[in-house]
């Protein structure tokens, strides 16, 4: 198995699996709330958590399906090699701030594992909560990656499939 094909799977299987298991835990909260009358202490703090992988992650996703949201109308003026290379230099900004994301998030990280701060519901560390931060951005640097490779790839001329005749023809 190739780095890509794990890198695809990995992700949009932790996508759809973080999304279902933060769905199903805030339906049981409300379910608990306003059937029971009692609600579960932990279950808000876990979907937060939760929610916040799922939102780095996700990212590093969006990036591969080409989703995250864009405003072209400067990028529509442009053509041929001038659209290339603005399309490079946004592609070169946005890898270098998903480093320093990366860099920042991991410092951040480290200073709450010194610390030992820990979550009130919970009682985990806050540290595994913001190693979202600099996976998430590490995975998308990779993306990042992945993209320029293609604009800087020479285009491939696109082969016309050759028709064949119907049967029954002649």
């Amino acid at each position: 198995m190739t780095v890509k094909k794990f890198l695809d799977n990995f992700e949009e299987y932790f996508v759809v699996w973080t999304m279902a298991l933060m769905t199903g835990l805030v339906f049981c909260q409300v379910v608990m709330r306003y059937v029971f009358s009692n609600s579960l202490s932990w279950s808000e703090e876990l979907a937060r958590f939760i929610f916040m992988w799922l939102s780095w992650v996700g990212a590093s996703y969006a990036v591969k399906e080409r989703s995250h949201f864009r405003v072209e109308m400067f990028a529509n003026l442009l053509k041929g090699r001038s659209r290339k290379g603005f399309e490079l230099l946004i592609l070169v900004v946005w890898f270098g701030f998903s480093l320093v994301m990366a860099w920042l998030g991991t410092d951040l990280v480290i200073f709450l594992m010194e610390t030992g701060q820990i979550s009130a519901a919970m009682e985990i560390p806050m540290s595994w909560v913001y190693a979202s931060v600099p996976v998430g951005c590490a995975l998308m640097a990779v993306r990042l990656i992945a993209e320029v490779v293609k604009i800087l790839r020479p285009e491939q001329p696109q082969s016309q499939p050759q028709s064949k005749p119907s049967e029954g023809t002649v």
